[in-house]
């Protein structure tokens, strides 16, 4: 076919739920394009293999930031998941929905529709939750999620370790209340990864001739006629195609590569895309402004337990054992996320919402794992949940192959490290307690670091991002503002945007879980236009 209802561009976590959701209808057809492969095999399917990805291009699009001054100079890093399921194909796989005084925020900003109120039931709609069974949670939905498979005595460390601290312990980060140290969950099923393509689109490929997924299909432009977007072209391989649209495409590339490809289609600012030569069909100022990350800073220790990924012989000789039993029943370090503890912690006590998130992982990880050392060790990472720094990501070449230029601008607004000292200090109490100094063998990099200007500095050499952009094409009714509350690009006609880059405020947790909220929610926008 050359023809379809719907186009979507991106098979990420917004664009696998929006196109699943859709192609219930069988009336309409709908055709999804993905960069990446449909990699349903061992590499996404075993937790473990999350690490293997991380530091590497396996499905991997590996960016890069340019130069941060808040950073010292450096070049932050920035993997997304090039694959069908995006980056929810490469993830720790951690279950969070965010606080609900972001969206209340949203809400609030005249984004009607869009209040915790309002988007909870979508939340519920995408769930199958194992454990929890109330009214903050959904069964019999595509998206699984399940208590890790692992009982590893490191979480009851970490717990014993928080209570000895003074901070309160949690069960559901996505309850009532957020506030506190627990486990997390994860998107997985029988021990395995449940990224956006297994909930919503391999269940239905078999058996939806109106769905049609085009795997490693790299987007060029989206075509218009007029101001209405009509068609899509794209390389797959050696060869250009076109398809078209008869009543909607949907951009769900993510917070680098939708605003991008916009740009790219002659929708941003009008005075950028003429100094490319591209011919502006509407002069939008906002595309690839807003952008927003968690900056993260991560601790890291050593200690003799082999109840911790690390590099050594007997570590090899136990990695063995561990998949042996995985291969067997599914359990064990091999569907470990990683990051199996967290938190959420206040830095005021009359704060709206925690100010910090935690990830509490099972191994060191230096430069996202890019930086391996000998022994076993783990780590604990501190991010702002809500910084006020805020970035852009601007076209480099009008090669559509070609990386856009991405600066989130860390730390440039001095609140922000203000900021990160507090949570720094926060966390090392946590890992202060007697429960791990009983444990650990030495600090990587903090120790003797205390007063604030030297934490200020460490934070400046080692921080980084934690995976988390967003709000690059904002959702709004403000001048900035690239789509409105339904989602449609403004000044166009059958043009949406489906990801993280709609959210017009950072949220506090984890990005996964709302973008796919945001397909859902947007299927439902969709089909009653």
């Amino acid at each position: 076919m050359a023809e379809f209802d719907y186009i979507g561009i991106g098979g990420g976590s917004g664009g696998c739920a929006v196109a699943g959701r859709l192609s219930e209808d069988p009336r309409v057809s709908v055709c999804l394009l993905e960069a990446g492969k449909d990699d349903d095999q061992m590499l996404i399917k075993v937790p473990f293999c999350t690490a293997l990805m991380l530091p590497t291009k396996l499905n991997n699009w590996a960016f890069e930031t340019v130069p941060q001054p808040g950073l010292n100079g450096r070049r932050g890093y920035q993997p997304r998941g090039k694959a069908l399921g995006g980056s929810s194909s490469t993830n720790a796989m951690v279950y969070m929905r965010g606080h609900r005084w972001d969206y209340d925020h949203w809400a609030a900003l005249g984004n009607d529709g869009w209040s915790y109120r309002d988007v909870l039931p979508y939340f519920k709609k995408s769930e199958h939750n194992e454990v929890f069974q109330d009214e903050y949670h959904g069964q019999g939905g595509p998206l699984n999620v399940a208590n890790l498979r692992t009982i590893n005595p490191f979480q009851e460390i970490y717990l014993k370790a928080a209570r000895q601290a003074g901070f309160k312990l949690i069960h559901d980060f996505n309850g009532a209340d957020q506030e506190g140290i627990g486990i997390h969950q994860v998107t997985q099923k029988n021990g395995e990864r449940w990224n956006a393509a297994r909930a919503y689109l391999h269940p239905h490929l078999a058996n939806r001739p109106n769905l049609q997924v085009i795997t490693q299909a790299y987007a060029n432009r989206i075509l218009f006629t007029g101001k209405r977007a009509s068609g899509v072209e794209f390389r797959q391989g050696s060869e250009i195609r076109t398809l078209q649209a008869r009543r909607e495409i949907i951009v769900s590339a993510g917070a680098f590569q939708s605003p991008q490809l916009l740009m790219l289609s002659g929708i941003g600012g009008g005075a950028e895309l003429q100094r490319f030569g591209i011919p502006v069909v509407h002069d939008l100022p906002g595309v690839g402004k807003n952008l927003q990350d968690h900056p993260d800073y991560v601790f890291n220790y050593t200690a003799k337990s082999l109840d911790l990924l690390g590099l050594s012989l007997p570590g090899s000789l136990r990695l063995m054992q561990d998949i042996a039993r995985y291969r067997k029943d599914h359990s064990g370090m091999i569907a470990s996320n990683g990051a199996e503890g967290g938190g959420f912690l206040k830095r005021f006590a009359d704060s709206p919402a925690p100010d910090f998130q935690l990830h509490f992982v099972l191994g060191m990880i230096d430069s996202h794992a890019r930086k391996l050392h000998w022994g076993h060790g783990y780590s604990c990472h501190v991010c702002l949940l809500r910084p006020k720094s805020v970035g852009t990501v601007s076209l480099a070449s009008v090669d559509p192959a070609a990386a856009p230029s991405i600066d989130p601008k860390f730390f440039d607004h001095p609140d922000d490290l203000d900021a990160m000292v507090d949570g720094f200090k926060l966390t090392r109490k946590l890992m202060d307690a007697p429960a791990f100094a009983a444990i650990r063998s030495g600090e990587v990099y903090t120790a003797g670091i205390h007063s604030d200007e030297a934490i200020r500095e460490e934070l400046k050499n080692r921080s980084d991002t934690v995976y988390h952009p967003v709000g690059t094409c904002k959702m709004g009714i403000d001048p900035m503002a690239v789509v409105d509350p339904q989602l449609r690009v403004r000044g166009v006609e059958g043009l949406r945007v489906v990801d993280a880059a709609i959210m017009p405020t950072l949220i506090g947790g984890n990005t996964n879980a709302p973008t796919m909220m945001i397909g859902e929610k947007a299927a439902d926008l969709i089909r009653s236009a």
